[in-house]
């Protein structure tokens, strides 16, 4: 089932009033594969004149690289700010980009497989620390290339050799 989730923010700011909705469809928790979404803005000075309206239809997939554009354009054109950040050239495609279950399942897999952590940054567009930080999450031990993580003892059972909790 298809749900249309909307945020809407009020916010105000030396003496403009911002007006924020932002809406997209989802199913369930996931956003849908093809989703838009809906921005829209509104802005009024103190006598409620407009200084600011417009609205974006956008595909989810291009959503936070349009908004970091907006950000850095609108800082380095007002001179209010950091310097527009540009992604550098041996910057990994994938980095900062959220994990699925399908990726978490290929990462050990590669892993329990003996890839080495290049490999794997490699194949999943990472940097070999990001691949580093993400073993543990899937039960992988990062020191020790093909091993999961040792249970904890206060886990343990008596399939693992201690005791029952």
């Amino acid at each position: 089932m298809s749900i249309i989730e909307e945020r809407r923010t009020e916010i105000r700011a030396d003496e403009v009033t911002y007006h924020l909705a932002v809406a997209t469809r989802t199913d369930g928790d996931r956003v849908e594969p093809g989703t838009r979404v809906m921005i829209t803005l509104e802005a009024g000075g103190p006598g409620g004149e407009p200084v600011a309206e417009g609205s974006l239809d956008l595909d989810v997939k291009v959503a936070s690289t349009v908004a970091e554009l907006f950000a850095d354009e609108l800082l380095s054109v007002t001179g209010a700010g950091r310097a527009p950040r540009r992604r550098s050239a041996g910057r990994p495609a994938q980095q900062g980009r959220p994990w699925n279950e399908e990726m978490d399942a290929e990462l050990e897999r590669r892993w329990i497989a003996g890839e080495s952590v290049a490999q794997i940054a490699a194949y999943f567009e990472r940097t070999p620390g990001g691949i580093r930080a993400r073993l543990p999450r899937v039960g992988c031990d990062p020191e020790n290339p093909g091993c999961y993580l040792p249970v904890p003892p206060s886990r343990r059972t008596d399939l693992d050799g201690g005791q029952p909790s």
